[in-house]
């Protein structure tokens, strides 16, 4: 697998199209951040670590708002063969801020209003609406 964080995204695109619970995929501590932003940011609802080692998945239970899927659009930005920066002053809002961009920052991977607030700037992973 070449990009394991547009694997996740597309787990989680395809679970929300056919109205799934749960999705799971394998355990990284980038992905688990992803994951963590989407959660402070109410896109998704819990978060579940399983497993030991080499096993360990990361289970999320998705979020539904009358049958309709929280996470209408979710877009990777910065790909393995072109890796977008964005400083502290560029970050703007998201579709009129109903929406986040996920940034990977010096301390750590936050959403744009985060990041916004810290005065921080760094690598955009993706878009969510």
């Amino acid at each position: 697998m070449v990009d394991p964080i547009s694997d996740m995204l597309t787990r989680i695109r395809n679970a929300q199209s056919v109205n799934h619970e749960r999705v799971d995929f394998p355990y990284s501590k980038i992905k688990l951040e992803i994951a963590k932003a989407l959660e402070r940011e109410n896109f998704i609802g819990r978060i579940e670590t399983k497993g030991r080692k080499t096993k360990r998945i990361i289970e999320i239970v998705l979020k539904y708002r009358k049958d309709r899927p929280m996470i209408i659009k979710i877009k990777r930005i910065s790909k393995p063969g072109k890796r977008i920066y964005i400083k502290k002053d560029e970050i703007r809002p998201i579709r009129q801020d109903y929406g986040i961009s996920i940034i990977s920052t010096p301390s750590g991977v936050m959403s744009n209003r985060e990041a916004r607030k810290k005065g921080l700037g760094g690598e955009v992973i993706c878009e969510v609406w």
